[in-house]
């Protein structure tokens, strides 16, 4: 019986690696976002970085540093959905004002 606990005291203790260490965030959404997401541009949908890194951390990625990095990369890539910078119930400058129809008696 003490033989097997030292032994099991003795075992070195395995470490967590981060596997992420050390890469690009390009790189980091290639390997881990690339599946099923195509492009990154819009997966921030306007969040700011620090809730989009607590949001990667707590779901996908191996750490705080890693999703950190991820997170700025998807800010600095953002696009507004199409049709965002128009302001609502405003019309685009585009529009023409339409005549108005004869009235028939």
């Amino acid at each position: 019986m003490l033989g097997t606990i030292a032994v099991v005291l003795a075992a070195p203790i395995a470490s967590a690696q981060n596997l992420d260490a050390g890469k690009s965030p390009e790189k980091l959404f290639a390997d881990g976002c690339a599946t099923c997401h195509r492009s990154p541009r819009g997966l921030a949908k306007g969040r700011y970085s620090l809730t989009l890194s607590w949001f990667l951390q707590d779901h996908y990625s191996a750490g705080p540093d890693t999703a950190k990095a991820l997170a700025a990369y998807l800010v600095s890539v953002d696009t507004p959905p199409p049709g965002a910078a128009a302001k609502p119930g405003r019309k685009s400058a585009k529009s023409k004002p339409r005549t108005p129809k004869p009235v028939q008696n």
